[in-house]
């Protein structure tokens, strides 16, 4: 199998991909962001790059080997709801029909296209063009963010996602460093309620509540573009009606330490109660802070410090213009149940992790991140198994 990955930025496609085992010849990528490159590079070092999708001739296509799937999610700030509306007059949008371009040359048998929700009439130009309409996903089934995205595909796709009930706090980290403390000035200014900074409402000033969902993620500046995260004793409006976060996003111009929260859009959590009232760093008895990149990386469900080698600043931009990994997977796995449904997993951690990501729910203490209970590892082998052949996969167990 042959892969062509169009604004392949950190190569969410291949982690996707890994995570269901299946194997490829070649992954040829199309990327021009040079930090998301070298994290591609340092992950998958045999990925292809190819540069920028606009210089890609027709000649430089038709020198790949048969391309058997294509995936990309072309730049969405054009169509975001939270941007300024431009759609296909904004330049970024426009690469849409680069992407188009290249469907329509190689003409693989697989395709996969992500974008955000946008106006009605952008939507059908899209599935007009690839002649399939778009299924809508939340990633809050399957993480702590609540982030809505469209997938146009041809991949056959189970529409039934189970829900795995995850809340911020199943994401965040235990001990952080000071660095990623609110800045004095938004301290002193708070004046109460879910909006650290009362002059600038957006999802940047969002602290949000440990028990409920994170905001989008984006790919605004040094993180304060998503917000804080609050330890539940705070009541505020920063999660959806479901209790989910909002959802990870890659730009917002006001994404700055003092003009950051009611646009839902990023977001600070308070860390600890203490009872210092002469520290700048504590309001109302709580430390505000904002999420680290791992906390990030796990509410777009890539592994712990994958994006680790660039500044922060650059591994939250990759992060916020990312794929969730788990949804991706979950519609990956069509090509599995149309090609091959034969799965040859080497280790009872491979069982655990590729039931987990066809939506197998985990009552054995959490298996997937290695704190079950040994006393019913074979219970929990056993219920992985069954669901896997309940999908219709013959498995192939090499210990």
């Amino acid at each position: 199998m042959n892969i062509l990955s169009l604004f392949d930025g950190m190569s969410c496609g291949q982690l996707a991909l890994k995570r269901l085992n299946i194997s490829y010849d070649n992954y040829y990528a199309s990327e021009i962001d040079k930090p998301a490159i070298k994290i591609t590079q340092k992950n998958f070092p045999s990925t292809i790059q190819l540069g920028d999708i606009k210089k890609l001739s027709s000649a430089d296509l038709k020198s790949l080997p048969k391309i058997n799937l294509i995936m990309g999610g072309s730049p969405c700030q054009g169509f975001s709801f939270g941007g300024k509306g431009l759609n296909f007059d904004d330049p970024r949008s426009k690469l849409f029909f680069e992407f188009a371009r290249v469907l329509k040359e190689i003409n693989p048998k697989y395709f996969l296209l992500e974008n955000v929700r946008m106006n009605i009439k952008s939507q059908d130009i899209i599935s007009n063009m690839l002649e399939v309409e778009p299924i809508k996903i939340n990633s809050s089934l399957v993480s702590a963010q609540n982030r809505v995205r469209l997938y146009w595909t041809n991949i056959p796709v189970d529409k039934i996602l189970e829900d795995k009930c995850m809340i911020l706090e199943d994401i965040l980290e235990k001990d952080v460093d000071l660095k990623y403390l609110a800045g004095e000035k938004l301290q002193r200014e708070y004046k109460g309620g879910n909006q650290l900074n009362p002059k600038f409402k957006s999802q940047c000033n969002t602290i949000y509540n440990r028990d409920g969902k994170f905001g989008t993620l984006c790919a605004g500046t040094h993180g304060y573009s998503f917000g804080y995260v609050s330890d539940g004793a705070l009541i505020n409006k920063s999660t959806t009606k479901n209790g989910k976060a909002y959802a990870l996003t890659c730009s917002y111009s006001g994404a700055v330490a003092w003009n950051s929260i009611e646009r839902q859009q990023r977001t600070m959590i308070p860390v600890c109660k203490s009872n210092n009232k002469d520290n700048p760093n504590v309001i109302d008895g709580y430390y505000y802070r904002k999420l680290t990149p791992i906390e990030c990386e796990r509410l777009q469900t890539v592994p712990d410090n994958y994006t680790e080698g660039v500044s922060n600043t650059q591994r939250y931009k990759m992060l916020g213009n990312g794929w969730t990994i788990d949804i991706i997977s979950h519609i990956l796995q069509g090509i599995l149940m149309t090609e091959n449904k034969t799965i040859k997993l080497e280790s009872f951690g491979e069982i655990l992790e590729f039931a987990d990501s066809l939506g197998w729910i985990d009552t054995y203490g959490d298996a997937t991140k290695g704190n079950w209970n040994p006393t019913e590892a074979d219970a929990c082998e056993d219920s992985a198994l069954d669901f896997i052949e309940s999908k219709g996969y013959t498995i192939n167990l090499e210990n």
